[in-house]
């Protein structure tokens, strides 16, 4: 595989494995991708309404291109973005939250706004956790 290559991989299933010691495998995929850092802003960002790549690349502060190709097919696989092309000179692309995205909107922006009114006491709680374990390589 090349470097450039941006292919999307992984099981397609998302059937519960059925083994006992396994109770959430049917949802750990779902979990894994909604809850990605990059997915969840980006879900945030399309919140908004349509966007072309440049357009989320500059709200989406810190992604790099590579991972925002990544993010953005992963959610078009997943059917929570789609990807559309317009037939112009250059082709125009733009992303939209599908129905099935949308519908985390209210979900994502519950967390957000969580964790914005909770930022100060976590900063707190780190501080104190680092002052009392000196060296630790938790981030």
């Amino acid at each position: 595989m090349s470097v450039t290559h941006t292919g999307v991989t992984g099981p397609a299933a998302l059937e519960p494995c059925g083994q006992p010691e396994h109770p959430d495998c049917g949802i750990r995929d779902v979990l894994d991708r909604v809850g990605d850092k990059w997915s969840v802003l980006v879900i945030v960002e399309l919140a908004g309404g349509p966007r072309r790549f440049r357009e989320i690349e500059r709200a989406v502060q810190g992604i790099s291109q590579r991972m925002l190709t990544l993010t953005v097919r992963r959610l078009e696989r997943d059917g929570l973005v789609r990807r559309t092309v317009y037939p112009t000179v250059p082709a125009q692309v733009d992303y939209r939250l599908t129905e099935v995205g949308a519908s985390l909107t209210h979900l994502v922006k519950a967390l957000a706004d969580w964790s914005l009114a909770h930022r100060e006491i976590i900063a707190g709680a780190r501080d104190a956790y680092d002052a009392e374990h000196p060296g630790h390589d938790i981030h």
